[in-house]
């Protein structure tokens, strides 16, 4: 039942050797007796069958997902599963043999199998369902946790192996830090209450642990700290991001609004890109988190990043239309303010294809659909080149877009879809009347020589339909 218990309710497949340790814990025990540790076949023979060792990725699983469906059908299988997998990682974590291993090395790791999964997941298994016994044996751990090695390892589960070796030593990762990194709310109340813990101590990353409640999306940790704590809303780590980006870009409105009902928040606050917490949101797609910063009187809406690019020109070129239809509903929302390549919005729309997008740009009215971008090609050109159908034919219905306007190789926007074999627009742009199909290119190229020379024949043959087609006279130079 052990056994059954840690394979239905661990976090992720536990390795044998991992799952064996698990088995040989003694709850509340100072020392790891390795004599308890069973073998594989022991364990085998006692589960009946149930379980089987997955050969190609060492882990242990049960003979078909429907016995695990079947388990966890009976509430009352396993008791408080999650509370003893929490102890069971607590206790590994506090034996003397965890201890004597230093947080600045991991000589010794491979003795301690389990060590791994204790030191990730214990927080998440506790926080599920903390019992007194969780509670004191995490507190005790939490109180020398800055040297612990199990500090060391969340720190690279959460930071990635590349980024753990950089870290300043200490690491100073805090018992604090830790329990905001999970959002045990009653751990973090006993800690901040605590006189040795400091709200904004920040540890090797220079992250606080509002940071890391913030990052995690816990929001009634994030509500303790502010209240509580004191803790200083726009502390910056050594990115120089605040735990508002983090939420931000994480996607968690609730720790957002909280952040922001705090009047000292800096709400456009850059990143290294120099993109505001809304550029981000936008970029992403983040529709609550745009909403709730849009609703911070002084939120820069067109504050541009590293590229130029405003929070209304980053969600276009994503494709988010509901942010985008959220920016435009702001009147001091700049909505054909170019980037560094010269390309506003409604350009990004046309070149990208997102009809949703372009419909919603052309409904607000300042717009100038025929504004040319640094190759002198228009929206529509752009359109027409990709071969986006439905954009060119929304294009074409308004006024001021001339289909016949050259780019800057004097190439019409018929001559750029009959080159890249764009049939349905050039089919598309035949029928409309004022369209003339002789335009030549500053090579002399006409829609119907680029045609002919790219080997499009269907567009050969629609072009040539036209009676007013005039026919390519000598070969011309290769258009690329």
């Amino acid at each position: 039942m052990a056994a059954l218990t840690w394979i239905c309710h661990s976090e992720r497949p536990l390795h044998v050797d991992e799952l064996c340790h698990a088995l040989a814990v003694e709850i509340g025990t100072t020392d790891f007796d390795p004599e308890n540790v069973p073998s594989m076949g022991t364990l085998l023979d006692g589960c009946q069958g149930l379980i089987i060792v997955d050969a190609e990725a060492s882990t242990v699983r049960l003979i078909h997902y429907t016995v695990q469906e079947y388990l966890c059908s009976y509430p009352g299988l396993f008791i408080k599963p999650h509370s003893i997998l929490a102890e069971t990682c607590l206790t590994y974590l506090n034996s003397q043999q965890a201890k004597n291993i230093t947080s600045y090395s991991f000589s010794g790791h491979r003795n301690m199998p389990f060590l791994e999964y204790s030191a990730r997941y214990w927080g998440t298994h506790a926080n599920r369902d903390l019992s007194d016994n969780a509670r004191a044996l995490a507190l005790e751990l939490l109180s020398q946790y800055e040297d612990h090695i199990s500090a060391a390892l969340l720190l690279e589960h959460a930071l990635g192996p590349l980024h753990i070796k950089p870290i300043a030593m200490p690491m100073l990762f805090s018992g604090l830090h830790c329990a905001s990194f999970f959002g045990i709310v009653e751990l973090v109340t006993v800690l901040i209450n605590a006189a040795s813990y400091e709200a904004d101590h920040e540890d090797g990353t220079g992250r606080t642990p509002l940071a890391w409640a913030a990052i995690n999306g816990h929001e009634r940790v994030v509500k303790i700290l502010l209240e509580r704590g004191n803790a200083d809303p726009n502390r910056t780590d050594k990115s120089n991001l605040a735990p508002l980006w983090w939420a931000t870009i994480k996607g968690h409105e609730g720790v957002v609004k909280l952040l922001l009902e705090r009047e000292n928040v800096d709400p456009n606050h850059p990143d290294v890109c120099d993109r505001t917490p809304l550029g981000n949101a936008a970029l992403i797609g983040h529709e609550g988190v745009v909403k709730l910063l849009l609703e911070r009187k002084n939120i820069d809406p067109n504050h541009p990043d590293i590229d130029g690019r405003t929070p209304l020109g980053c969600a276009v070129v994503m494709g988010h239309e509901a942010v985008v239809k959220l920016l435009l509903e702001r009147e001091n929302v700049d909505p054909n303010r170019p980037d560094k390549r010269g390309e506003g919005p409604l350009e990004w729309a046309a070149i990208m294809g997102y009809e949703g997008v372009v419909k919603l740009r052309l409904q607000r009215g300042d717009v100038d659909p025929g504004r040319p971008n640094a190759h002198d090609r228009t929206p529509f050109g752009n359109a027409a080149l990709k071969g986006y159908k439905a954009v060119v034919q929304l294009l074409l219905e308004r006024d001021g877009v001339d289909p016949n306007r050259p780019d800057e190789d004097d190439r019409t926007p018929l001559a750029c879809a009959a080159m890249e074999g764009r049939e349905g627009v050039v089919r598309l742009l035949l029928e409309r009347g004022g369209v003339d199909p002789n335009l030549p290119d500053k090579h002399g190229g006409t829609p119907l020589s680029y045609a002919a020379r790219m080997g499009h024949g269907r567009i050969v043959q629609l072009l040539q339909a036209r009676k007013s087609i005039e026919t390519p006279a000598r070969e011309l130079p290769h258009p690329l």
